[in-house]
């Protein structure tokens, strides 16, 4: 007679665990703009993060002897514009950056950030969203879930309540305030999305956030990882954006796509994005899961992570010709 074992289901443990790189590399995040200048844009382009990319590389084994992880990711806008094809864009990305001695392991569809494989990622970000209220605040500024605005601290309040304090005295006028301020504020207030004709629209900073979660592989639906990757297509990428994987492994022979940190080679335009990128990441309350794996997995590699997980991303900005 065998004894019969009784488990409760939430005693099992729930969240899949992904592999991962040392480093997720991201060497570019064009628009249509770019890629309509030509092959000589993207040339150029390539060209200036090179000599970053093999910096990165050189930093990344970190003087330990032993060969980093490194994958490298390239982000396309299919989002906010369709431009051209899959099929006429990715051969030219793939030349251009070989030209240059690059390679790119993954390719992102920036449409994949707002949804992948039916999963709401940008959605599901939202409501993980927990705002950190400035010391004094009194509740009058509505909640970012209402008004799709995230900021880093105070606001400068509004004339009717300067009036209403005032008692009839003539309204003084208080400037905003950053919540961690190192003596002097650096204010930021992020617009995450806007609602037109009963239609969302995620904002560049937004997606990007939802972004780095998932290099940082920090994404779960039900417990299970998301954006994951597919194999490269075999007779030839497709005529339409929809038609092409969220995420589609470029190089058979590439690392993990997520990693324990991410670093983006980008132009210095993007530079307000991720300043706004980083006042999301620091009020996202990660899957708690996915984040005791990586804990896990990092302490077992004897690898020092960052508990912000803003902090675990990191950026070069390359002048713009």
């Amino acid at each position: 007679m065998t004894d019969a074992v009784f488990r409760e289901t939430t005693a099992d443990p729930r969240t899949q665990s992904i592999p991962l790189s040392h480093i997720s590399l991201e060497i570019g995040h064009l628009y249509m703009e770019d890629f309509e200048a030509g092959p000589a844009r993207l040339r150029e382009h390539f060209a200036r993060v090179r000599p970053w990319v093999d910096a990165v590389l050189a930093s990344a084994g970190n003087g330990k002897g032993a060969r980093p992880r490194v994958s490298t990711c390239f982000l396309v806008d299919d989002y906010f514009s369709r431009f051209s094809s899959p099929a006429e864009v990715v051969p030219l990305l793939l030349t251009e950056a070989e030209r240059c001695g690059l390679t790119i392991d993954y390719l992102a569809r920036e449409s994949a950030c707002d949804m992948a494989d039916g999963v709401r990622l940008a959605e599901a970000v939202e409501h993980r969203l927990v705002e950190s209220p400035p010391p004094g605040s009194d509740g009058s500024r509505p909640p970012v879930k209402e008004i799709g605005w995230l900021a880093n601290g105070e606001r400068t309040p509004g004339v009717e309540r300067l009036e209403a304090m005032a008692n009839d005295l003539p309204p003084s006028w208080r400037p905003p305030a950053e919540t961690a301020a190192h003596r002097h504020s650096v204010f930021m207030d992020v617009e995450l999305w806007d609602d037109r004709d009963g239609r969302r629209t995620w904002s560049c900073p937004f997606l990007a956030a939802v972004w780095q979660l998932a290099r940082l592989g920090l994404l779960r639906h039900r417990g299970e990882p998301v954006l994951r990757p597919r194999p490269r297509p075999e007779g030839g990428f497709p005529r339409d954006w929809a038609d092409l994987a969220p995420l589609t492994r470029l190089n058979p022979a590439a690392q993990p796509f997520a990693a324990y940190r991410t670093c983006s080679v980008l132009p210095s335009r993007f530079l307000p994005v991720e300043h706004a990128v980083r006042v999301i990441l620091g009020q996202v309350e990660v899957d708690p899961g996915a984040l005791r794996q990586v804990a896990e997995r990092s302490a077992g590699e004897r690898i020092a992570l960052p508990d912000a997980v803003a902090d675990r991303v990191t950026h070069v900005f390359c002048a713009e010709a």
